[in-house]
């Protein structure tokens, strides 16, 4: 059987570094450990530690085509960030002007939960501890 230890990290292709790089660090937190252009590919990649666990690899890329991100699209559905208060988390994103769906709670586990996007729309949810 294959072994598996964990998720080493996430690839996210972004249309606006800039912008996004504003998101991941100054929005969400995330610790940049590494930031490289690569001139070849007139691509940046920013490596981003997510509380000292797993990381983000945030790409550029002259002109990515769009990609569906509908929630029901086949493929990967959402990211989810594990948070203690699910209503200090809200407010943090509102302060940023960053829109939450309404507060719904996971039929399965009683856990409460919500979802809001990334600058290019990629499905994010906070799920509460």
């Amino acid at each position: 059987m294959l072994k598996l230890n964990r998720i080493h990290h996430i690839a996210i292709i972004c249309s606006d570094y800039g912008r996004s790089k504003i998101f991941y660090t100054e929005i969400l937190g995330f610790t940049v450990l590494r930031e490289i252009y690569r001139e070849e590919r007139k691509s940046y990649k920013l490596d981003l530690e997510v509380n000292g666990l797993y990381q983000i690899e945030l790409f550029s890329f002259p002109g990515p085509p769009p990609r569906p991100s509908r929630p029901e699209a086949v493929g990967l559905r959402h990211l989810a960030f594990e948070v203690t208060n699910l209503e200090e988390a809200i407010f943090h994103l509102s302060e940023y002007d960053v829109v939450t769906e309404p507060i719904r709670v996971d039929e399965t586990t009683g856990k409460r939960f919500t979802f809001f996007t990334d600058p290019d729309g990629l499905p994010l949810e906070l799920y509460e501890k």
